[in-house]
């Protein structure tokens, strides 16, 4: 298999999923949970089994004097609504007055209240987490394959492929909130994190094998050495996805509606994160060890002429 000779394929299929995820993010924007936007978040089950209808909730926050109310339903008797911040006090009057309004009793399931500061807050330290993740990957990567010439390279590349499942996941996680309501929040957070993780410890396990192979073959030409180090570790990275993607499988059929979100921004990450370690972080370092961006526009030129 000759899968570095056929890089910028890959690359371009790259291309052509995240530029979607990104303009659906450019138009839509991402939907922030009351994690990162502030705001209180009330999920209830109507206990006679038949609820009422989003727009009669809405009309019972308003008289109550909570607006901007927006309502899901999370099953046949459970309902969540998002609204502005509430303190325990109105929570206790909105109960009453609900369970008046439609004469059967309510029982709460989770109530999350968040300010807007401690919301903007937590907002940055998602993006500072995110950065100094970068940072530290990319140190240690640099450190731990000092020995090697350009070792800055590898630490660099093991970022461009990580970049890359997060434009992945936060694009579909565009498309998931415009089209489903899915919001990001906290454990979206986790998710993204997690798969970051995932993608730099399958990047590095490609990076010391082409480590190992380069003390061992060194009159093999670049190229071939990194396609064969890509090879031999192909299958151990195939196998070690189907395990994961099975047990996130099982998750999103047996978890409950909790944590499908959650599951599934994981198994988009972890397919990402395997793909990108294995047609795109290595074949990066090819790119730059051959300087090829110096004769991509020769090219053109050429076949103009």
């Amino acid at each position: 298999m000759n899968i570095v000779g056929k890089r910028y394929w890959y690359f371009g299929l790259s291309i052509l999923v995240i530029i979607p995820g990104m303009i659906g993010l450019a138009l839509w924007g991402l939907p922030l949970a009351i994690d990162f936007t502030g705001g209180s978040l009330l999920e209830m089950r109507f206990e006679s089994g038949n609820p009422p209808q989003p727009a009669e909730i809405v009309a019972v926050y308003d008289e109550v004097g909570i607006s901007d109310a927006q309502v899901q339903s999370a099953g046949t008797m459970d309902i969540v609504v998002r609204s502005k911040s509430i303190d325990d006090d109105q929570k206790a009057i909105l109960l009453t007055v609900l369970e008046e309004q439609f004469n059967q009793p309510i029982t709460v399931l989770r109530f999350d209240s968040v300010g807007p500061s401690i919301g903007i807050e937590a907002a940055e330290r998602a993006g500072g987490a995110v950065g100094m993740a970068a940072i530290g990957i990319l140190a240690f990567i640099t450190y731990a394959f000092w020995g090697m010439p350009h070792a800055h390279r590898y630490g660099i590349a093991a970022i461009i492929a990580m970049l890359h499942d997060v434009a992945v996941v936060v694009g579909v996680e565009a498309f998931l909130g415009h089209f489903l309501g899915w919001e990001a929040d906290s454990l979206f957070l986790t998710a993204l994190l997690t798969v970051i993780g995932f993608s730099v410890h399958d990047t590095i396990v490609v990076f010391d094998r082409i480590r190992e192979n380069r003390r061992s073959m060194r009159r093999v030409d670049f190229e071939s050495l990194v396609n064969h180090s890509i090879i031999q570790t192909m299958a151990r990275s195939i196998n070690t996805q189907l395990t994961v993607m099975l047990t996130l499988l099982a998750l999103l059929l047996f978890g409950g509606v909790t944590t499908r979100h959650f599951v599934i921004i994981l198994m988009v990450g972890v397919f990402s994160g395997t793909y990108s370690s294995i047609f795109n972080a290595s074949p990066i370092l090819v790119v730059w060890e051959n300087q090829e961006w110096r004769t991509w526009f020769k090219k053109r030129r050429v076949r103009a002429a």
